[in-house]
């Protein structure tokens, strides 16, 4: 683990409508931004590029699908990236030029499936992982489909060992215990929840984990939806969609900056990582606090293919 002090930022900011490659072309410009300013780690919000389809019905009421629906589907089907597109070069080559470590939340197109991923991108080594949500809430069902446990890395780096939680998947206790497990000391969630209750789980991850938290959420208006995308939430442009507060979280639970309702922004703090160690003094629920006799959790960390192929022996 990292001993010296660093800046982290997180980065409260709208997809951009014009597209993928356009967000991405944003996405690269906030982190030469952040490093500029000192930070060697920035966390992005959930499905930064490809977009958050906040207000979308895509035409499913149950029991029936409407064409308008199928439509609308292969409009935001369109918008997905492949891991190995031109759009996360471009993040990549960018968080190599600022030697920074980027966790930036992505619609990943796999074959005819679309998933929430995270990526963890390690600009100084080259190095990427990636984390496809394992349980999209509510209507997400539609459109995105479900990770497994070979995507749940934690990736050590020269900052600490970095791990990504999307979204709800923050109240799942044992994906959280699983991160624990691996040793996480930057604890990144990226979001599409901007509520107030929010806060008080970022805090209380903090605790739980002994570990910094950082949570990234979109300020989103309504002019930021893409053109045709369908949106119950209004007509106007101002309209706020998300409204943000991002915001980043000591091990002992302090907020260190944020959180932020107020528009796109940038948010910084200084992390100590020798605060991990003084935090789980008293506490760490993997270790002297655990009670392995008692409770104990399995992680199956094995593709789950559709097709498995077994050739004969030879």
């Amino acid at each position: 683990m990292s001993i010296t002090p660093f800046r982290a930022a997180v980065v409260q900011a709208a997809s951009d409508p014009a597209g993928s490659g356009a967000s991405a072309a944003k996405a690269a410009r906030l982190i030469a931004e952040a490093g500029a300013a000192g930070a060697r780690l920035a966390v992005f919000p959930e499905a930064f590029i490809g977009g958050y389809p906040k207000g979308a019905r895509f035409g499913a009421p149950i029991g029936l699908r409407f064409p308008e629906g199928r439509e609308a589907y292969a409009r935001y089907f369109a918008a997905s990236v492949a891991l190995d597109g031109p759009e996360i070069t471009l993040v990549r080559e960018a968080a190599g030029a600022a030697g920074m470590v980027v966790v930036i939340g992505v619609i990943e197109r796999l074959g005819s499936t679309l998933y929430c991923t995270a990526l963890i991108i390690d600009g100084e080594r080259g190095s990427m992982a990636h984390h496809r949500k394992l349980m999209p809430t509510a209507a997400e069902r539609l459109v995105w489909g479900f990770g497994d446990g070979s995507t749940l890395p934690a990736v050590e780096t020269a900052l600490g060992t970095v791990g990504a939680v999307i979204c709800w998947e923050n109240y799942m206790p044992m994906l959280r215990m699983a991160m624990y497990g691996q040793g996480v000391t930057l604890y990144c969630a990226p979001t599409a929840d901007d509520r107030d209750g929010w806060v008080s789980t970022m805090r209380h991850i903090s605790l739980e984990g002994r570990c910094h938290v950082l949570s990234a959420c979109q300020f989103l208006r309504r002019r930021d939806v893409p053109e045709g995308q369908e949106c119950v939430l209004g007509e106007d442009p101002e309209t706020v969609l998300m409204r943000g507060g991002s915001l980043i979280v000591g091990p002992l639970g302090e907020v260190l900056a944020g959180p932020d309702y107020s528009g796109e922004t940038v948010l910084y703090a200084d992390i100590d990582p020798a605060e991990i160690a003084r935090a789980r003094y008293d506490f760490d629920p993997v270790g002297h606090y655990s009670r392995p006799d008692v409770f104990r959790l399995t992680v199956d960390r094995r593709a789950k293919p559709a097709v498995a192929w077994q050739d004969e022996e030879s």
